[in-house]
């Protein structure tokens, strides 16, 4: 009975898991932020051990980009993400020997590109 108990139990608490915050894909430790999606086969993703480079393309309809910067600048210091710099078209934040950029590309819907890159 105990085994049985317990693997319901690992079973939920999976499920809740994968009900939890989405990743960006391609950077599957960055959350999504609730309001935003991924424009597919928007992005480039390539590197090697040494360094790389992530592009992707994120839009809402729903939301501002003062509420996307607001968003990340709570969130990604809970990551090891430092902030770098902050302005009205953009957010940039550091970890170990890479940066994070979120950049405005459009407003209305509001579309995002955001870059990981090696220092």
């Amino acid at each position: 009975m105990l085994r049985i108990t317990s693997f319901f139990f690992v079973f939920l608490l999976m499920a809740g898991l994968a009900k939890a915050a989405p990743f960006i894909e391609g950077l599957e430790d960055v959350p999504m932020m609730d309001g935003m999606t991924q424009i597919k086969d928007s992005g480039v993703d390539f590197g090697n051990a040494e360094s790389r480079l992530v592009e992707v393309y994120l839009e809402s309809v729903k939301l501002n980009f003062d509420e996307v910067k607001s968003f990340y600048q709570k969130t990604l210091p809970q990551l090891g993400w430092a902030p770098l710099k902050n302005d009205k078209n953009m957010v940039s934040f550091g970890r170990e020997k890479e940066i994070m950029e979120f950049a405005k590309v459009e407003s209305s819907p509001l579309q995002i590109r955001l870059t990981v890159k090696s220092k």
